[in-house]
């Protein structure tokens, strides 16, 4: 079941995409302003869900803020914006982005391509395609599509993790009353070296 508007971005689309989510992180953590996405990309257009996580690249680095929504009813480039504030404030669980971090913050843009509900999420599960948001009785928990990759989790691993973060037994993905849903999406990011945007 898709309930995703298919938007596919070129890298062009992607690149711009990972600076405006720089730019609006700045603007907040600067000023405390919200940056208005200003004259769009076609593509930006889209309305369909967009999530941003924002990493340190200081010692072994670690996640500062991961925010955003895969269920688009806004404009992708407000989308953006409004996922890239909430992941630079303490609204995502973590500390406040400080102004003195912005030099040593990586920022990757996930651009929700298609929502799929699954019967079966060990098999429809792709690896490093898909992110994963769990449902079950009010409680409700994602995670991001290139974690598994980065951390070395099989697909098991992956599902019992979001079931976790969503407060939820590690095995209730398998449970006929959870809801499983697999988000296809592109992934650009910032890269470390501070090199062009990548897309994963």
């Amino acid at each position: 079941m898709s309930e995703a508007q298919a938007v596919r971005l070129t890298y062009d689309d992607g690149a711009r995409a990972v600076e405006l989510a720089r730019e609006a992180v700045e603007s907040y953590v600067m000023h405390g302003q919200r940056e208005q996405p200003g004259s769009m990309r076609d593509a930006f257009y889209a309305r369909t869900g967009a999530f941003v996580r924002l990493q340190s690249t200081r010692g072994r680095g670690r996640m500062r803020g991961c925010a955003g929504s895969y269920q688009g009813s806004d404009q992708l480039g407000h989308a953006i914006v409004d996922a890239a504030i909430k992941a630079a404030s303490a609204d995502t669980g973590g500390s406040e982005v400080e102004r003195k971090e912005l030099d040593s913050i990586t920022v990757s843009v996930c651009i929700v391509s298609e929502v799929t509900l699954t019967a079966d999420p060990a098999a429809d599960l792709e690896l490093g395609r898909h992110g994963v948001a769990i449902d079950n009785a009010g409680n409700h928990g994602w995670l991001y599509p290139t974690i598994p990759v980065e951390n070395g989790w099989s697909k098991e691993q992956f599902l019992s993790r979001v079931c976790r973060k969503a407060k939820l037994s590690p095995t209730a993905w398998q449970d006929d009353d959870t809801m499983v849903t697999l988000i296809d999406g592109q992934v650009f990011r910032e890269r470390a070296d501070g090199g062009s945007v990548e897309q994963v």
